[in-house]
């Protein structure tokens, strides 16, 4: 099949960017997982980093596959700015991007023939690698994989197949000079181009089963899962706002939160209704603690007596981050 009968095929099962490469090892990535691995730049992370003798091998996925085939969905839509006593969520996780992006190379694996596997925000694949070595994106110095057309505004998945597909070449681009994204990350945690420290990493810091380390919370603001800071400063994004300026948010989008909300509501139907989230060992603490820390950043009076609340109770981190968010209130109101 050739790049262009595989193109049409991906805008009729609804991908927006698609492309495909041998199956071969991953080797230079697998080789950097384990170099910053032992640096220490992972902090608490494993997903595709834990096991990159699996994730850095496509060959290993599929028996008798022949071709590993990358596709992107853009998520990009605006959405409204937090009131006060709203907290903030990364795009991505308006809602489940990935289910469709699932769906959707399911279809175009049936349509290929063959056999084949789908790999969507799965351990087992580096997706990234994929979509650079595919032509569907190249490695932005914040880490992303940026989409020529949709900038890094996309989730990724793979298509691993029997089919035999004609490679598409990579894209011949790069950052150039750019390093807009490395100032704007407020903690630093770019520490080079192309290189995460995720100690630093707000986004991290979020989903991470600890407590919020203290110099790190003013800087979330009123962000409670996720950061797009990088994202939102990149040239290559900017061209995706204006094509998409005044396009509403799906229905089910949920780009703000109350944060009374979540720290009032049952912990089990909190997570289950954001089960498109990662919420370590589905333990609603680690919401109700983001939570805390958007609401000392925000500083919404109405907030204060549960804030008070938490401060007095027996979790010994939530009542922690409560206080510190009573201080930070305190501070921002003085």
């Amino acid at each position: 099949m050739t790049g262009l009968e595989l193109s049409r095929l991906a805008e009729r099962v609804g991908l927006d960017v698609v492309g495909a490469a041998r199956v071969e090892p991953y080797e230079s990535t697998e080789r950097h997982i384990v170099e910053r691995r032992a640096r220490g730049l992972f902090a608490g992370m494993r997903f595709t980093m834990a096991r990159p003798d699996v994730s850095c091998h496509p060959e290993r996925l599929l028996d008798g596959a022949r071709t590993v085939i990358s596709a992107a969905r853009c998520y990009y839509t605006p959405g409204p700015s937090p009131s006060a006593g709203e907290g903030r969520l990364a795009r991505y996780t308006w809602r489940d991007e990935y289910a469709q992006l699932r769906a959707s190379l399911d279809e175009l694996g049936r349509l290929l023939g063959g056999f084949y596997r789908v790999l969507v925000d799965d351990n087992d694949h580096v997706d990234r690698e994929a979509a650079v070595r595919a032509g569907v994106a190249f490695y932005g110095k914040n880490t992303m994989a940026i989409t020529r057309r949709h900038g890094s505004w996309v989730v990724l998945g793979t298509l691993v197949t029997t089919a035999e597909v004609e490679p598409t070449p990579p894209l011949e681009l790069d950052c150039g000079s750019c390093s807009l994204c490395i100032d704007a990350c407020p903690t630093g945690a770019l520490v080079e181009p192309g290189t995460l420290d995720a100690s630093r990493c707000l986004s991290y810091w979020t989903q991470a089963p600890e407590p919020i380390p203290v110099e790190l919370r003013p800087e979330l603001e009123n962000m409670v899962y996720g950061c797009d800071i990088c994202q939102d400063v990149c040239p290559w994004n900017r061209g995706v706002e204006r094509r998409r300026r005044g396009v509403e948010p799906p229905a089910d989008a949920t780009p703000v939160v109350s944060l009374r909300e979540w720290l009032e509501r049952d912990g089990r139907e909190l997570v289950a209704e954001l089960d498109r989230l990662y919420v370590p060992r589905k333990d609603p603490r680690w919401l109700r603690r983001n939570a805390l820390v958007a609401a000392g950043n925000d500083g919404d009076p109405s907030l204060q007596p549960l804030l008070r609340r938490y401060a007095e109770s027996d979790d010994e981190l939530l009542a922690e981050h409560a206080a510190w968010a009573l201080e930070r209130s305190a501070e921002r109101a003085g």
